[in-house]
């Protein structure tokens, strides 16, 4: 049991990081496609919101498929439909129709996957992992994502100066046919579906979910937490590179540095969290996050040389799987199988749109007040948010109660 359980673990942690992988590097590409190309801020903007509105739609229903179908075939379908749109992609630029249209439609559909298939991937962790083992398991994928993401960038440049764009493409669909073939052929789990679920509608199960998150406290209390981290992060998210470029210069190497030493942070905070595994309480690891990041913030606002800012955004890198990890396994822990996909979703919906809405505040205040007083501000909020968090004895009970 122990070695399956293991080499399980193995084979989908390796799948997954490969076809995350071509799927970030053709991100990249995309990306950086539109913006040589157009030189246009309105069709950034555009792709931007292509990517997120669609994850926000469809992770209500992703996490109802999570709770009601197989999940090794939910994550596989996911990404093998973003595989397809990568080829249909490939096969348009092949033939000379390299249009922004089609690459929209392109982002719309890894958009759509993505939000069916994060929650099913959240669900099916504790079908292979034995709970104790939670914890150091999320750690390491969050170590090894972070690899990826570290990575990817640097990758996708490289293949941009001398690879077609339909080339890139192709090697999406390499990246995510390995992926599905380790998952469908070698993982073995137990299967999560109930006959009885397909007698039910979606709406039927989703407002199931809802009311299940409703009943539980320290879930809705969780959510809550969570999406006002969400909010008051954003500025350090989606304001710095602005800042950068107005207190050290608008030179693309700094832009660069920041985005490599933040996922450097969070390679290393995923490596800490999987070795030390965290405070028996995983309310505290959360809460230390809560704190540090927040200080880290408040220093991005105070200090005036570029190589320290580094060195403190890394470290904000850090804290982030010390908080994502400990509330990623509390769900995983905590929550009934049949309803684990839907909690998910509902937290990805979360993400996906709680920094968007927070921008559309702290976007227009950037042009009016110092990006270092807004780092500065949100900075000291988020440290006294751990306050009222640490405080909640619902958290700390459910916290505590299913620690290993």
């Amino acid at each position: 049991m122990e070695i399956n359980w293991k080499k399980n673990t193995v084979l989908f942690l390796a799948g997954q990081a490969l076809s995350l992988f071509g799927s970030t590097v053709v991100q990249y590409a995309i990306l950086w496609h539109i913006t040589l190309k157009t030189q246009s801020g309105t069709m950034m903007t555009i792709f931007t919101i292509a990517g997120f509105i669609p994850l926000f739609l469809i992770s209500p229903f992703g996490g109802v498929w999570a709770d009601r179908f197989n999940r090794k075939y939910i994550i596989n379908i996911a990404d093998g439909a973003i595989a397809l749109a990568s080829l249909i992609v490939a096969v348009f630029l092949f033939f000379g129709f390299d249009n922004f249209g089609i690459l929209l439609v392109c982002a719309v559909v890894r958009s759509f996957g993505q939000g069916v298939q994060s929650p099913a991937v959240g669900a099916f962790i504790p079908e292979i992992v034995p709970e104790e083992h939670l914890t150091r398991i999320n750690g390491i994928q969050s170590s090894i994502f972070s690899c990826v993401t570290l990575t990817s960038p640097m990758i996708s440049g490289a293949l941009m100066t001398f690879a077609p764009l339909e080339l890139m493409f192709l090697l999406d669909v390499v990246t995510a046919a390995i992926g599905i073939g380790i998952l469908f052929f070698f993982v073995k789990a137990p299967s999560n579906v109930k006959k009885e679920q397909a007698k039910l509608s979606y709406f039927h199960d989703l407002k199931e979910g809802l009311t299940y998150i409703k009943n539980h406290g320290y879930i809705l209390r969780l959510c809550v937490f969570m999406a006002l981290f969400m909010i008051l992060s954003a500025p350090s998210a989606l304001l710095t590179p602005l800042q950068v470029t107005r207190k050290f210069g608008a030179e693309v190497w700094h832009l660069t540095a920041i985005e490599m030493t933040f996922s450097i942070g969070m390679l290393l905070g995923g490596l800490l969290i999987g070795v030390w595994g965290g405070f028996k309480n995983r309310i505290y690891t959360m809460t230390f996050a809560f704190l540090f990041f927040g200080l880290g913030v408040i220093f991005l606002g105070l200090v005036a040389n570029f190589w320290i800012y580094l060195a403190i955004f890394a470290l904000i890198g850090i804290t982030m799987p010390l908080f994502n990890m400990p509330a990623t396994v509390l769900i995983q822990t905590t929550v009934e199988s049949g309803y684990m996909g839907r909690v998910f979703s509902v937290i990805g919906m979360i993400s996906s749109v709680m920094m968007p809405v927070s921008m559309l505040v702290f976007g227009p205040i950037a042009d009016k007040v110092s990006i270092d007083i807004i780092l500065i501000g949100t900075g000291i909020v988020l440290m006294l948010l751990a306050i009222p968090f640490v405080a909640n004895k619902t958290l700390r009970e459910i916290g505590i109660s299913h620690s290993k």
